[in-house]
């Protein structure tokens, strides 16, 4: 039986743990907090080991097992480093660390060691993205020229997230939310899906601010930013980030025959929809209902909705543990990973005259998921 082991049990381990429960053939081998009583009301929750200290956790580990590190970003890259030189592949939630240096020594501890690096989000293995990405590469809108994405959260310093609490009665962690940032924290929604449909970025063209600082813990982090992203194939997409306009999870891939339309970045379920550009009289149209795009069999293990996602959190270590017991190339790879840290980072810290920036790191598309081909 595979395994994995989480560090950190904050609000969103629940969501990894009700995704890991569609998977029987994983078990949780061990939990750890640095917060006592946060690890005991998780592990009772969930009916899992907790292990006391760090090391105790690392030891309860079984070999092959992966280490789920969902600590506050700030721990991110102390604790992959910690796990890497322990010999423990890794899968991180967002972002893999908080500098490009610090991510490229991840990568060389983990690439030294033969060893897995990646980082969350994984919906990019999921229903919607996958089939996305399988009508771009047929061609179905025609060569795509332009890809308008969003990721718009609403005037989220307003919502009442002092309620939003996890299930296992995790608190929202807003400071560390606020002082991370929505790039960071959300970018990678649609940068893994771009990626993967495009290659590398090539170019960056940002420009990012703060908006609203008197929310906790923002200490001057953007709350809005927006992108312009070049790609070696020609294609261009611009990527917006925010925590003040309203909400808007869309994606629109614009090709020469329509568009190419999901409504929901954080729902694995969500439509894929062809909109065929016609010409009616006079006018010049996409056509408003759009035509389904579907998978022809099942796909992955759905999750409901909790709170604003409807997204299987499991979808990346399943991936790991998959590729680690086929001996093959894992799709989330190092390389994928270290290139979407280089890029977030560039959109986050552009401000306001930093300029066009080229990215020095690069990584191969990742194979489509073969319910998807």
């Amino acid at each position: 039986m595979a395994a994995v082991g989480l560090v950190g049990c904050g609000f969103v381990a629940d969501l990894y743990m009700r995704s890991l429960a569609l998977y029987p053939e994983i078990r949780v081998a061990a939990v750890h907090d640095l917060d006592a009583d946060r690890r005991q009301a998780f592990a009772q929750h969930w009916k899992v080991p907790a292990a006391p200290d760090f090391d105790a956790f690392l030891a309860a580990l079984p070999e092959g097992a992966i280490v789920l590190n969902l600590t506050n970003p700030s721990a991110h890259y102390a604790v992959n480093a910690a796990c890497l030189d322990a010999g423990r592949h890794v899968w991180c939630e967002k972002p893999l660390a908080m500098t490009l240096a610090e991510a490229q020594d991840l990568k060389a501890r983990a690439d030294a060691r033969g060893l897995l690096l990646a980082s969350a989000p994984a919906s990019v293995l999921g229903e919607a993205a996958q089939v996305l990405l399988r009508e771009i590469r047929r061609g179905t809108a025609g060569q795509v020229r332009l890809v308008y994405a969003e990721l718009d959260d609403g005037f989220i310093p307003q919502a009442p997230y002092g309620d939003w609490v996890s299930e296992s009665g995790a608190p929202w962690p807003a400071r560390d939310e606020f002082g991370v940032g929505c790039t960071l924290e959300h970018a990678g929604y649609f940068l893994t899906w771009l990626i993967a449909a495009f290659g590398p970025v090539r170019r960056v063209v940002a420009a990012s601010a703060e908006l609203l600082p008197d929310k906790p813990g923002g200490d001057g982090t953007p709350d809005f930013s927006v992108a312009t992203l070049f790609f070696h194939g020609g294609e261009v997409a611009r990527l917006t980030c925010s925590i003040a306009a309203p909400h808007d999870h869309r994606i629109r891939v614009i090709g020469d025959r329509g568009v190419l339309a999901v409504r929901e970045a954080w729902n694995n379920a969500a439509p894929v929809r062809f909109h065929k550009r016609v010409r009616l009289r006079r006018r010049l149209l996409e056509m408003p209902l759009g035509r389904r795009c579907r998978v022809a069999g099942k796909s992955h293990p759905q999750v409901s909705r909790k709170g604003a996602a409807a997204m299987n959190f499991a979808l990346g270590p399943v991936e790991m543990l998959d590729a680690l017991a086929e001996n093959r190339p894992c799709r989330m790879s190092n390389d994928f990973a270290l290139h979407l840290t280089e890029v977030t980072l560039a959109i986050q810290n552009a401000g306001e005259d930093t300029g066009p920036q080229d990215m020095h790191t690069t990584c191969e598309k990742p194979e489509p998921m073969p319910w998807a081909r």
